[in-house]
């Protein structure tokens, strides 16, 4: 069930058209797509209010809304935008200063593609490159769609406008003319090479910086590497960015997280470990005498660069304290000692203890 368009806009229904332009300006800008990439939710939202506006805006149309519903409306062609393209046609002066002076003008699709780089490009940067299935303006016509040496010519039904208007009661219902689908021209001798479409398939290579510092799932976007469609400006292409697991390193944020075994005595007596970095090189530490298993030991610096940024996350080390599974006569006779010495037996001494109780 379709909402109240006054509620839609969050306006008084005695708003006037500044107002209400007003709202709709601030609902578009919140829900808009170059916003909100692959929101189902806000996309629906920024159609809503656009259908909203449309009919509000214009007089005759919200005085039949004021008066019988949404009811009042139907046949009268409203809700009918198909996409964001549609919307940004016919409010082009709302975008028209959206995000720096550029809204979202009319242009080539926008593109996806897939890459999967190592955790240490991830973390370090690195040049890439993807290659990209998309439509080219024809070799042969130069996206004119004719065949070279031919022109289109003025639709005759519409008269080159690309629209037909039907009289309905007070109203006047425009839509594309069928004859032409809108463009206002007739192609009589259509290009062989394209049949007519003005593009053609073609592959390309596109370089890519990856900067440092990408995580998993990032998204990179690339203006003008989209789609290509005559007399209108290429879309965007979106590289989405697969990071490899790391054998040894896991990232939490840009910290880098890793675990490094040492023997009971390094854990008792303190010891000097020398410990891998994400770089290959390597760096040597000093754990205290005393050290307990899961104890971390922290290299600041030794990270993940903040993307686009100056900072960086720190190495933490988790010490775990590895108990030995096979020893030989002398190890043992050591431990017994240690145990003795600690005054808490042994699995033996206790055998032997157990042994001595029974009579």
């Amino acid at each position: 069930m379709k909402r109240d368009y006054y509620e839609v806009l969050g306006a008084d229904r005695n708003a006037s058209e500044s107002e209400l332009k007003k709202s709709y300006r601030q609902l578009a800008l919140q829900y808009h797509p170059d916003k909100n990439p692959d929101n189902k939710d806000a996309e629906e939202k920024f159609k809503e209010a656009a259908e909203a506006y449309e009919v509000l805006r214009n007089p005759e149309k919200r005085k039949v809304y004021d008066q019988f519903g949404h009811e009042g409306l139907k046949g009268q062609g409203v809700g009918g935008f198909g996409g964001y393209e549609d919307i940004f046609s016919a409010f082009g002066d709302i975008f028209g200063d959206f995000f720096g002076g550029g809204g979202r003008q009319h242009s080539g699709a926008d593109l996806r593609t897939d890459i999967t780089i190592s955790f240490e490009q991830a973390a370090f940067g690195t040049d890439e490159s993807v290659e990209v299935r998309k439509h080219v303006p024809c070799h042969t016509c130069k996206g004119s769609r004719c065949k070279p040496g031919t022109s289109p010519v003025h639709c005759g039904t519409c008269r080159g406008t690309g629209q037909v208007v039907r009289s309905q009661g007070f109203f006047s219902l425009a839509s594309p003319c069928p004859h032409c689908h809108g463009t206002g021209q007739i192609i009589k001798s259509p290009c062989t090479t394209c049949r007519g479409e003005g593009v053609e398939i073609d592959t390309k290579k596109i370089s890519l910086n990856i900067p440092p510092g990408v995580d998993d799932g990032s998204r990179l976007r690339l203006r003008g590497k989209g789609e290509e469609a005559p007399g209108m400006p290429p879309g965007d292409l979106y590289v989405f960015v697969h990071v490899q697991p790391h054998e040894f390193f896991h990232r939490e944020g840009l910290d880098l997280y890793c675990q490094m075994n040492i023997s009971f005595s390094q854990a008792a007596l303190g010891a000097i470990i020398e410990v891998p970095l994400l770089d290959k090189k390597t760096k040597f530490i000093s754990i205290p005498a005393g050290t307990q298993s899961n104890d971390r030991y922290r290299i600041q610096g030794g990270g993940i660069p903040q993307l686009r940024g100056r900072s960086r996350g720190d190495q933490i080390i988790q010490l775990v304290v590895e108990t030995p599974k096979k020893l030989n006569k002398k190890q043992k006779e050591l431990l017994h000692e240690l145990a003795e010495i600690d005054g808490k037996p042994v699995k033996e001494k206790l055998k032997g203890f157990y042994q001595r109780l029974q009579f």
